[in-house]
């Protein structure tokens, strides 16, 4: 009769440290789970001014003018000066950080050195200011081939410091430098509840400053605002 090899019995021991470590790892992840459920569950509420109902949004779109897309030739970000200074020694940025953050603490230069900010565009909440930009809701390179070419260097400086229309808003850096200059027919929040939002947004400050949109452009809005119940 042939010899059965016999084979190496773990030892009790051997059993106890591997079940100890899968205990721990699963601890771990579960306390890690619950400290973002936590940072998550306290997002900042603030929003930009001015954002209006749907039906007035309506109306602002259905006044806008359509027409083919400009040319970005001759366009710079330097003939849209910001960030344009607010109050002492606080600039338009450090004042949107302050409106849509949560207990948000600010140094002497008025920069923020702790607090926390929810961007709305992917559902992310951050904890340090270095984590979240300033978005343009329409890009300045947008605007200047929907109309600001022509304007003055003093007008293009307003709109892109604007604090009393919805287009500044805290979001998170990368989602913003994914953006870039696109219109909303080539790019949305990828939170869908908040294209309603973004949409009125969007609308707003194209109607309040005269600015064109194009076609696939209006569209996009459109469908967009279809989502909204208010």
């Amino acid at each position: 009769m042939p010899i059965m090899p016999i084979m190496p019995i773990a030892s009790p021991v051997t059993f106890s440290r591997r079940a100890m470590h899968r205990a721990a790892a699963v601890a771990v992840a579960a306390l890690a789970g619950t400290c973002l459920a936590v940072v998550n569950a306290q997002p900042a509420s603030a929003t930009p001014p001015g954002i209006p109902s749907a039906a007035t949004a309506q109306s602002q779109l259905n006044a806008l003018t359509v027409a083919a897309q400009g040319s970005t030739s001759g366009y710079s970000r330097d003939l849209f000066p910001h960030w344009s200074t607010v109050s002492g020694s606080c600039n338009t940025r450090e004042q949107v950080l302050k409106r849509d953050g949560t207990s948000v603490v600010v140094d002497s230069s008025c920069a923020a050195t702790s607090g926390r900010w929810y961007s709305p565009y992917d559902g992310a909440t951050w904890t340090a200011a270095s984590d979240v930009d300033i978005d343009h809701v329409v890009p300045l390179a947008e605007a200047w081939r929907s109309g600001a070419n022509s304007w003055t260097t003093s007008r293009r400086q307003s709109f892109a410091n604007d604090l009393t229309r919805p287009q500044l808003i805290a979001v998170t850096d990368n989602v913003n430098q994914s953006k870039g200059d696109q219109d909303p027919s080539t790019w949305q929040p990828s939170l869908s509840s908040y294209r309603c939002t973004y949409s009125k947004m969007w609308i707003t400050v194209k109607y309040n400053w005269s600015l064109t949109l194009q076609s696939s452009e209006k569209s996009a809005l459109q469908s967009m605002l279809n989502t909204c119940s208010s």
